[in-house]
């Protein structure tokens, strides 16, 4: 499988390291970007091919992916939109719909759009996908063979539900810092030393992490298993209660799924 990426950052550089480290061979890959410093990088660090423009190269892959800043995809296209013909292509660019990308490539249908996280970068992560009805199965195979070499994948039945996908994993990173962040602030006021206290905060939260992926209990289960009457964990899920916790994080979710589709509407205007 040939495979061309267009724009050469950290998410590129991401699959392309996972593909590699999954056996595909980094002589079928080439990547595509006007950066000279991401061409060094990723040729030193994957010893692929790399070049400023679509070339002879790009044309003889069967797989475009699309890597680019959303902002820029539309300019990006434009050297690409008559040489795709046949080429599976997908986009792991934030917030840009597929009927833009078809327009924007001459009516081309045969488009994956992806929403990955940044876990990626070190082989966790998860991505959902939604495929155009043009693409067959062995085209999605494809597309989540790249995705896959990074992490997780789940398709979604239409792409409307990407918006939700952004607001759960694509921004959930961020809402699991920040978590982390508070739990390692509250040890320090309770008088734990600040290394103490973040170490305890991390760890917390990966090792309940991993119990909750590895468990065939529900998170609801294994969080009433933790929860004694009467006990300390109690004391604090009734103030979560008390505070309405539930209701305002459902609130966030929610804005962050319409600001998702908010920027799809922006992005793909012509």
């Amino acid at each position: 499988m040939k495979i061309a990426f267009l724009g050469g950052g950290n998410m590129a550089g991401a699959l392309i390291g996972g593909l590699i480290a999954k056996g595909h061979d980094p002589r079928s890959i080439t990547a595509i970007d006007v950066s000279p410093a991401a061409r060094e990088r990723l040729a030193a660090q994957h010893h692929v091919r790399v070049s400023t423009a679509p070339d002879a190269a790009t044309q003889a892959a069967g797989t475009l992916v699309l890597a680019v800043k959303p902002q820029d995809m539309r300019s990006a296209l434009a050297s690409l939109a008559g040489s795709v013909r046949g080429k599976l292509v997908v986009s792991i660019a934030a917030g840009v719909r597929l009927d833009a990308l078809s327009r924007w490539l001459e009516g081309h249908r045969k488009l994956v759009r992806c929403m990955p996280n940044t876990p990626a970068l070190i082989g966790a992560g998860i991505a959902g996908l939604y495929a155009l009805p043009e693409v067959s199965a062995e085209e999605r195979a494809r597309a989540e063979a790249i995705l896959g070499a990074v992490g997780e994948v789940v398709w979604v039945p239409e792409e409307r539900l990407l918006d939700p996908v952004t607001a759960i994993s694509g921004s959930g990173p961020a809402y699991v810092f920040w978590f982390i962040e508070q739990l390692a602030a509250a040890g320090e006021r309770l008088g734990l030393a600040p290394e103490v206290s973040r170490k305890l905060a991390l760890h917390t939260v990966l090792g309940a992490a991993k119990l909750a992926a590895q468990s065939a209990e529900a998170p609801g289960v294994l969080r009433e298993r933790v929860t004694s009457k009467g006990g300390t964990t109690e004391a604090a899920l009734r103030v979560f209660e008390e505070e309405r916790l539930a209701e305002r994080f459902m609130r966030a979710l929610q804005a962050a799924s319409r600001r998702g589709a908010e920027l799809g509407d922006s992005l793909g205007k012509d």
